[in-house]
């Protein structure tokens, strides 16, 4: 569930089936042999692979570590691109630190992209930068003759979208998407006991995902809160959800209806429950003392480097005040989704629950299947951190610490919890160890296929977009949305 941070600063230019084990023999199969044939980023030709990375906020830490580190045998990195050359300074730092006596990654300014592309002779491009430039920077990989793998959403917007899906088409290179939730050994688990068709045939999904007020409050002091960067949390954050929701059923979404609104956070809330204070941004404000929603960027030696000494460059301020103006996205939302399947998903995320996590129940014709995760349990009011966030994104520890449970109800059968391997999350990584699967399958070794179908292309990205663009749609009109007048994929 983590969350890239890159700079603000603008870029230029340049089939269903109805029972669950059919889905396994069905879309997943084909998804899996087209994955493991085309964009696992291993060796080429008996060489490494030449990799770029365009946004180098704090998200692009996982990669460039990934790409330093334990597949440096594979891959070689051979270029930073973003509009902020301090940023790119700080990977580096990073980089030498860890790896004593390495030449520093040659760093190129946004409008040089091609430049480094052709001097570079890359590969493999990496897009970590705000959602909304996402597209622009696949499309350009894709046509000069590079792969691509993409953190989500994999765009903001249906035209974007159909942008990427005809670049792939005409180029034939390869999109990957990283949802690191699918390599999730939980999710896994979730995939296996539907295909398995130990529920019979879904007939409908309930869903609810809560972002703690330290989690959720985030994407109010980021550029995540103008709707025009990020899509809203219906596709900034949900494009996870709906993409878990699409994978598990093996199915894709016909008609979207939805409500949403900005309850808790913004300027018009803030003063009405008295929780407003007068600043703009935390940092070097006295208003800002003692704000419990207030991130202290000083403080911490990674958002320090990252965005407080970065500021000078672009401007963009990584700690904006939750309940000032400029708000424009929403903090909750309800959605129902018909599948093509005959299966429907009510969904609800809230951006400001007391603890995070999620319950998922599949009601099947012959039994029903229960997740609960606990990523905390209760909010600290203190979100002081030294690392790149004051978010814990599924390994949280201590006394807030929560659980997992995944529990078979069969009809007429006591229930049964299934028994997830692999560890903790905490022990394993981000995201419950899905962070450390994902990048073991986009960059290392291919032994045999992927029987889940985790890898995600650029179709399961559109598809999981397309949900949250219809909800944003439903949210302004007040009315059912036909996914395939928005995007036909």
């Amino acid at each position: 569930m983590s969350e890239q941070d890159p700079c603000i600063a603008s870029v230029a230019t340049g089939s269903s089936g109805s029972s669950a084990a059919s889905v396994a023999t069905g879309s997943f199969a084909s998804s899996a042999v087209s994955a493991s044939s085309t964009a696992s980023a291993s060796s080429v030709a008996g060489r490494r692979r030449r990799c770029a990375v365009v946004g180098l906020g704090a998200r692009a830490r996982m990669f460039t570590e990934a790409l330093t580190g334990p597949y440096s045998d594979r891959i070689e990195l051979v270029g930073f691109c973003d509009v902020n050359a301090r940023r790119m300074a700080v990977h580096n730092g990073w980089i030498a630190a860890d790896h004593p006596g390495r030449e520093p990654v040659p760093a190129y300014a946004a409008e040089d992209f091609e430049v480094m592309l052709r001097r570079e002779r890359v590969d493999l491009v990496v897009v970590c930068s705000v959602d909304r430039t996402h597209d622009d920077y696949i499309v350009r990989a894709l046509e000069a003759g590079c792969d691509v793998v993409t953190e989500k959403p994999m765009t903001t917007d249906a035209d974007k979208a159909r942008r990427i899906l005809d670049a792939r088409r005409r180029t034939g290179g390869d999109v990957r998407v990283a949802f690191n939730y699918r390599y999730n050994p939980v999710h896994s688990a979730v995939r296996e006991v539907i295909a398995a068709g130990e529920i019979g045939e879904v007939g409908s999904v309930h869903f609810e995902w809560l972002l703690d007020l330290r989690h959720g409050a985030d994407y109010f002091r980021r550029w995540h809160r103008d709707k025009a960067n990020s899509g809203g949390l219906m596709v900034h954050k949900a494009t996870h959800h709906f993409d878990l929701v699409n994978w598990w059923l093996g199915t894709q979404p016909e008609t979207v209806f939805a409500q949403g609104g900005l309850f808790f956070y913004g300027e018009e809330a803030g003063k009405r429950r008295g929780l407003a204070r007068p600043y703009v941004r935390a940092h070097g404000t006295a208003a800002a003392e003692g704000d419990p929603f207030a991130v202290r960027l000083a403080e911490s030696e990674v958002l320090r480097a990252l965005y407080l000494e970065a500021e000078v460059e672009d401007g963009y301020h990584r700690d904006q005040n939750v309940f000032g103006s400029g708000v424009s996205i929403e903090d909750d939302m309800a959605v129902l989704v018909r599948y093509a399947s005959g299966a429907s998903l009510t969904y609800h995320l809230t951006a400001y629950s007391p603890w995070e996590g999620y319950r998922v129940a599949f009601n099947g014709s012959e039994g029903r299947l229960e997740l609960l995760v606990e990523e905390s349990t209760w909010t600290r009011p203190d979100v002081r951190d030294d690392g790149a966030s004051p978010v814990m994104h599924g390994s949280a520890v201590g006394d807030d610490a929560g659980r997992t449970e995944l529990l078979l109800r069969r009809f007429w059968e006591r229930p049964r919890e299934v028994k997830v391997g692999g560890g903790e999350g905490a022990a394993e990584g981000g995201h419950g160890g899905g962070d450390v699967r994902m990048l073991a399958d986009l960059f290392g070794p291919r032994s045999g296929g992927d029987a889940l179908g985790r890898a995600a292309d650029a179709v399961d990205g559109a598809r999981s977009l397309v949900t949250g663009l219809a909800a944003n749609e439903s949210f302004e009109t007040g009315l059912p949305v036909r996914v395939r007048d928005l995007l036909d994929v």
